[in-house]
């Protein structure tokens, strides 16, 4: 008899709004997910940008606050240091400049994995560099470029994966 006067509505199968809303609060978001394609257009204008020598256009999608990485493990911090290190490089290193074979990855990363991640979105992209520098010696090679966009949109982290080798070879007196 005392069993009689129990909840009755445990036995009632659940309506699929119900199950929906339970699932949707038990779901974490993805780790990652794809980002917005306006990315990938503000990438090839930098890359434009950074190829005709526009270094004050390239560097206006830099926030105050960016650094610039390179695998070989040298850096760059400060939208100003990037500028004046581009600067000089493109004016009186480089005689010319060109990108070709993109490919582009814009990516919003919800939970970092591990180590130092960061949230937000990131634009990946690789592409052949061909350059001309000032001292006639030509190169061709891969480069892969990732910049991590705060929220104005604006470039608060470049990381680029480059080999060093080659270009210090041709750069040599």
């Amino acid at each position: 008899m005392l069993f009689a006067c129990g909840d009755d509505k445990k036995d009632e199968p659940k309506s699929d709004e119900t199950m929906s809303a339970s699932a949707d609060k038990d779901k974490k978001p993805q780790q990652s997910e794809f980002a917005d394609a306006k990315y990938v257009e503000m990438g090839k204008k930098m890359a434009e940008q950074l190829s005709s020598g526009d270094i004050d256009g390239w560097l206006s999608n830099y926030a105050d606050n960016a650094k610039f990485r390179w695998s070989s493990g040298d850096s760059l911090d400060g939208k100003a240091a990037i500028g004046k290190y581009w600067k000089d490089r493109r004016m009186n290193v480089i005689d010319s400049l060109t990108f070709s074979n993109y490919v582009w990855l814009p990516i919003k990363i919800n939970t970092p994995q591990a180590g130092p991640d960061i949230p937000g979105v990131w634009l990946l992209s690789w592409y052949q560099v061909n350059v001309k520098y000032k001292n006639g010696k030509k190169l061709g090679f891969w480069v892969h470029i990732d910049h991590h966009y705060d929220a104005n949109d604006k470039v608060d982290q470049t990381i680029q994966y480059i080999d060093m080798a080659p270009i210090v070879k041709a750069l040599a007196k």
